[in-house]
């Protein structure tokens, strides 16, 4: 049942009219109650972001190949494949934190593990010698997630393979023309 919810949670929202649905429309997809799911979640905000992680988590391999490039490409491969597929439900998302501060704080926490995984990859870079020593680390996670919310959010335009290469390997080998 729990299921159900999620997973009806994230259709709804990732649909044409994402924007307008309630818990009531949530409930009524699931087959369930408004009281079954106050009971397990304190807010719609909280139903809808739990069904996003829980979607971001299958989609997005944290690879290890041994080369900073290699694992950076396939990490925004996987990110920014798996943003496009769930852009509504990430956009709704980011409105409901506006409105919710549970939405909010499990938002924040969501992005917090994304960018522990992306300083991940980096911390492994920077110890192999594939990063400049003094390479900013949170600035660099910054710029990289700064790039996928902006075009998420503000120009919405696509998020492309091509441009996960690109921004790999801007950031994979600063200074050297991709």
């Amino acid at each position: 049942m729990r299921r159900a919810v999620l997973d009806c949670a994230a259709d709804l929202l990732a649909g044409p009219d994402g924007m307008a649905v309630s818990i009531d429309a949530i409930a009524r997809a699931a087959g369930v109650s408004k009281h079954t799911i106050y009971r397990w979640w304190p807010s719609k905000g909280a139903v809808l972001l739990e069904a996003m992680i829980e979607r971001a988590q299958q989609e997005v391999t944290i690879p290890d190949t041994g080369a900073l490039a290699t694992d950076l490409e396939a990490f925004l491969a996987d990110t920014f494949r798996a943003v496009e597929q769930v852009a509504h439900l990430l956009r709704g998302l980011m409105a409901e934190a506006l409105r919710d501060t549970a939405a909010a704080e499990g938002m924040r926490e969501f992005i917090a593990a994304r960018r522990d995984e992306l300083r991940g990859l980096l911390v492994r870079g920077l110890a192999r010698g594939e990063l400049p020593a003094e390479t900013d680390l949170e600035l660099t996670i910054d710029q990289i997630y700064g790039l996928m919310w902006y075009r998420l959010l503000i120009v919405r335009s696509p998020l492309t393979t091509e441009t996960a290469v690109h921004l790999s390997r801007t950031v994979a080998r600063p200074g050297t023309p991709p």
